[in-house]
């Protein structure tokens, strides 16, 4: 069995994530920004006979993919499991807020996670094995008003991830989308939103976990998020965009 490559694994989901991998007997390449948040969580998750690398890279520059991709192969390391978790987002009237983090949300949460699947599926169907977890979000269902971007990028990564479930199965590949909700993670604090409760990364890495095993081309975590999910296919999508921003809009503005 190969690697696990978990990319934003530093922190909230991708480290839960880490860990459940870790728990399951995996072994890991875990990366992030911050070299000295890896190894602490490598640190952590080590045990005898259990290979855990640190490979710190930065998505979020064109070229930072390519590099990571390089990195894995120089060294030999087979991955035959992908969770492309690493993701930015933002919040407020997409006209206020600044191009550069807009640009570079698109960059971490699709461009990156485009060109390190790429990077990994060909040897995936090579040895017809292997494994991609896309991760999305609830905000990948409808148009969300005051987070433009980054539910726009999410909905990209869901569509890109069932096309990639079909082409792909017949090879002996599973993909999978995974949207969870809102999670206890600082992700709301780092796009300037207030946070929301909601479920533990621990539960979210569980019910990916389950997800992968059971083969499930998507997995939305929570009752009440499958049933939203649900819902606004039977909205017109104008609709979906208006209900979603009176909700956004409350929320930010601490209505909620």
């Amino acid at each position: 069995m190969g690697y696990a490559l978990v990319t934003g694994a530093s922190r909230g989901i991708g480290a839960a994530l880490a860990a459940a991998l870790a728990a399951d007997g995996r072994d890991l390449i875990l990366t992030a920004r911050g070299a000295d948040d890896l190894e602490r969580l490598r640190q952590q998750l080590l045990r005898p006979g259990r290979r855990i690398e640190c490979v710190p890279a930065d998505l979020s520059r064109p070229a930072g993919a390519g590099e990571l991709l390089d990195q894995v192969g120089a060294r030999g390391w087979e991955v035959d499991l992908l969770i492309n978790n690493a993701g930015l987002g933002s919040g407020g009237e997409f006209d206020r807020l600044g191009l550069e983090r807009e640009l570079e949300e698109v960059q971490v949460n699709v461009a990156a996670a485009v060109a390190l699947t790429h990077g990994v599926l060909a040897e995936m169907r090579r040895r017809e094995h292997g494994a991609i977890v896309q991760v999305a979000s609830t905000a990948a269902f409808q148009p969300v008003p005051y987070m433009a971007t980054y539910a726009a990028t999410k909905a990209f990564l869901l569509h890109f991830s069932l096309a990639l479930w079909a082409e792909a199965r017949a090879a002996g590949i599973h993909v999978m989308a995974l949207c969870p909700g809102p999670t206890q993670t600082n992700f709301f604090a780092a796009a300037g939103i207030p946070a929301r409760r909601g479920q533990t990364p621990q539960q979210v890495a569980a019910l990916a976990l389950r997800g992968l095993k059971a083969r499930r081309p998507i997995v939305v975590c929570g009752g009440a998020n499958r049933m939203l999910a649900a819902s606004v296919r039977w909205l017109p999508r104008a609709a979906a965009a208006r209900s979603a921003g009176w909700v956004m809009r409350n929320w930010q503005q601490g209505r909620l």
